[in-house]
This record gives structure tokens, C-alpha cells and sequence, in this order.
């Protein structure tokens, strides 16, 4: 979340610069409450001055002989007061901490400003869409030619959005997600992680899931133990890991690489994406984070991005880079690049791949800290994210640029020591 010194002091900026995010900070209601705090505190302080003073003479009227009896009547009183207003401090604060656990992050100043995916700006594009001298077919009708791509069992065993892949297109998908891990563990130092698939509350509030985004989240209720949380991507248990802890300088930069199924619900994605696999309730990504010093987190995004588009380079996929504007970045980023890929049966390019630089958002609600060494203190850490990729929808992509007259699909070449050599499936 934000700095709450900083709303305080810089409000109205702040409320223009989140209004080029499409967000309405709501000032009247942050004032109101922070002069409610203000006055509040100040009488809380002042009352605990004078109940400090009282019995600091009720010893003194003791000494002397008084009757300390009206003295001690007033000290119980001023404990009462003080209690209540401690009490009426804590609720307002309660209020100012839901406030700023809801509103997202500030833009980079080098993201362009607009409204919607319209406003994007195309950064770089790498490799060339393939032109075909026959009818392609898209993924669903190429997985299904031969039963191994099968939405009709899944929903009788789940409903809809979901996916049951068999024989050779399981084993590409699994190759996919091997090949990915085993690129950035090699080549892009990143550490490899098995992290739990349930999360408890507070680490969806760490990266931001929480409070705002609950529907978009499968829920677990416990009778007598915490909720628990199917997590939407490893981004949420790999960040976590330093929640709550004050890093040595040295032990950075830490770079976290898994391999996960994700859970979303897709609230407000009715009618979009319903055929194929580009948006599902359960899917497989390979996620990466890095835990970075501060003035080094800007550079960190250009080589996590790097990182992503080397799977698409190696894969031999067309695809852009595109810098997400102020409107359409997700709510825990500072600055993103999107990665999509061409997918040749919907003529464009479909997001692969969000790679995001959140500054110091997630560490302030994680409180995750390293330690400055000029000078000796704790700082919050900066926090990335991004897939790399999305397995379900680079098989899609692979699916449909290798498909051949017969339907049949090439393996790609860096894929095929993955697959024991096969070169055509299906």
C-alpha cells in the first residue's frame, strides 16, 4: 500500500495522480478522518500528561497526609477516557488502514497516461506471424481432432472453463512448463520453488489480492482455523516468502522461479474467451519474482521482461511488448510490460505474459525489509512479478504457429529433447 505520510502530506497530488489510473480517491473522507485522528490524538496525549501528573501527586499528597481519596477518583476517571480514546483512535485508524489497503499503486512517471488497453504503447515487436497456404484451425479444433484436448468431460467433471488435456498435448504442456523452469533456474539465475497452493488471508493482503479482489479468489472456509486461499498465482506464496523479515544487503537480489496450477474465478469475465484456453478457471503458470534493493528495482523489470520474451524467442514465436498505460495496469504495479503472442486463428496478439515492477507497495503490506548498509536501518524492499510464462496459453500459441495442412503439429525444435525426440504429433 502507500505510504500513509506521504497521502497525508502530498493529498491532492496523490488524488491526481491515481486519477490517471481511473481511481477516485476519495480526499473528503481521508481529511475528515485524519483531522477526526488528529484531534483525537492530541486529546488522548494531553489526557495522558494529566493523569501522569495526578498520580504523580497523589504520592505527594500521601507524604503529606491528604485525603488522596478524590485524587484517586480522578485518576480512575482519566483511565476510563483515556481507554475510550484509545479505543475511538484505534477505530479510526482501522478506517484510514481499510482506505489505503484500497487504493492501488502510483504510476512510474515514465508510463503513458490513458484510459484503457487503447492507450497502450507498443515498445517492440520480435519475429514474424507465419503465413499459412491453408485453412488453420485454432487450438480447440486441433486438440480435439484426436480427443486430446477434451472440454466436453471437464465440464461434467467441473463445469465450465475448464480443460482435460491427454496423450501427446498433456506431455507438450508439461514439456512447456519443464523447458521454462529449466531456462530460468540454467540461464537467468533464478531459484527454483515448490510453494504451497493454499495461502492464509494475510498473504493475499501482502501482494494485494486482498481486500479488493476476494471475488476473483476460490475460498476455503474452516470451521475453528483460518480461511484459506487457492492461490491465483505463485506471485502471492513466492513474494511472501520475506514477509515480515528485514533482509541483509547482501543476501540481494533474491530471484524465485515456479511452477504452479492458478485458481481465479473470473468474476466479470462472463462471455469473454468462453471457447478454447485462453481463460480458464484452472490453468499452469511458470511465475518469477525478484526481492530487489530499491535503486535497482527499474533495471530489474527490463531483465525480468528479457527473461520472458527469451521462452517466446527460443519457441520461435512472434510476439510485442507492449508498456501498459496508467488505466489498464493491474492494482499492485508501479510500471508493466505486457508480452503477447501472435495466435494465428484470431489474426492478433494475445497476452502471454504481465511483467511488473510494484516498488514498495507489497513490502510495506508485508512489511518486508532489508537493511541499509550506510546506514544501519531497515527499508522496505522493492518487489516484480511476471509469468514466464503461461503454460496453458504458450500451448495455445504452439498449438496453432506449428500446425500443419493435417492437422498435425511440429515440435519445436528447443521443445524436442522434452518430448524423447518426436518431432510431429498428431
Amino acid at each position: 500500500m502507500l505510504d500513509s505520510k506521504l497521502v497525508r502530506t502530498q493529498l491532492q497530488d496523490i488524488a491526481q495522480r491515481l486519477a490517471t489510473r481511473g481511481f477516485e480517491l476519495d480526499v473528503a473522507r481521508f481529511e475528515a478522518l485524519e483531522a477526526q485522528r488528529k484531534t483525537v490524538q492530541t486529546r488522548t496525549e494531553q489526557l495522558q500528561a494529566e493523569r501522569n501528573s495526578r498520580s504523580k501527586a497523589i504520592g505527594q499528597a500521601k507524604q503529606r497526609g491528604e485525603d488522596i481519596a478524590p485524587l484517586l477518583a480522578d485518576v480512575d476517571r482519566m483511565g476510563s477516557e483515556l481507554e475510550a480514546g484509545k479505543q475511538e483512535l484505534d477505530a479510526i485508524q482501522s478506517e484510514l488502514d481499510s482506505l489505503l489497503l484500497n487504493i492501488p499503486n502510483l504510476p512510474h512517471e515514465s508510463v503513458p497516461i490513458g484510459d484503457d488497453e487503447d492507450h497502450n504503447v507498443e515498445v517492440r515487436r520480435w519475429g514474424t506471424p507465419k503465413q499459412f497456404d491453408f485453412e488453420i484451425k485454432d487450438h480447440v479444433a486441433l486438440g480435439e481432432q484426436h480427443g486430446w484436448l477434451d472440454f466436453e468431460t471437464a465440464a461434467k467433471l467441473s463445469g465450465a472453463r475448464f480443460a482435460l488435456l491427454r496423450g501427446p498435448i498433456a506431455r507438450l504442456h508439461r514439456a512447456l512448463a519443464q523447458f521454462m523452469i529449466d531456462l530460468h533456474t540454467r540461464e537467468h539465475g533464478y531459484e527454483e520453488a515448490y510453494t504451497p497452493y493454499l495461502v492464509q488471508a494475510p498473504a493475499l493482503q501482502g501482494t494485494g489480492q486482498l481486500p479488493k479482489f476476494e471475488e476473483d479468489l476460490f475460498k476455503i472456509g474452516r470451521e475453528n482455523e483460518a480461511d484459506l486461499y487457492l492461490i491465483p498465482t505463485a506471485e502471492v506464496s513466492l513474494t511472501n516468502i520475506v514477509a515480515g523479515e528485514i533482509l541483509e544487503a547482501k543476501q540481494l537480489p533474491l530471484k524465485f522461479v515456479a511452477h504452479t496450477p492458478c485458481f481465479r474465478s473470473e468474476a466479470g469475465a462472463s462471455g469473454r474467451d468462453t471457447r478454447g484456453m485462453i481463460r480458464q478457471h484452472q490453468f499452469d503458470k511458470v511465475e518469477m519474482v525478484q526481492i530487489v534493493e530499491p535503486s535497482t528495482s527499474y533495471q530489474a523489470l527490463e531483465d525480468l521482461t528479457a527473461n520472458a520474451e527469451k521462452v517466446l524467442q527460443l519457441l520461435e514465436l512472434p510476439y510485442r511488448v507492449l508498456a501498459l498505460c496508467t488505466g489498464d495496469m493491474g492494482f499492485g504495479a508501479t510500471k508493466t510490460y505486457d508480452l503477447e503472442v501472435w495466435v494465428p486463428s484470431q489474426d492478433k496478439y494475445r497476452e502471454i505474459s504481465s511483467c511488473s515492477n510494484c516498488g514498495d507497495f507489497q513490502a510495506r503490506r508485508m512489511q518486508a525489509r532489508f537493511r541499509n548498509p550506510e546506514t544501519g536501518k531497515p527499508e522496505l524492499l522493492h518487489t516484480l512479478n511476471g509469468s514466464g510464462l503461461a503454460v496453458g496459453r504458450t500451448l495455445v500459441a504452439v498449438l496453432e504457429n506449428y500446425q500443419q495442412a493435417d492437422g498435425s503439429i511440429r515440435v519445436p525444435q528447443v521443445l524436442k529433447p522434452y518430448m524423447g525426440g518426436i518431432e510431429v504429433i498428431g
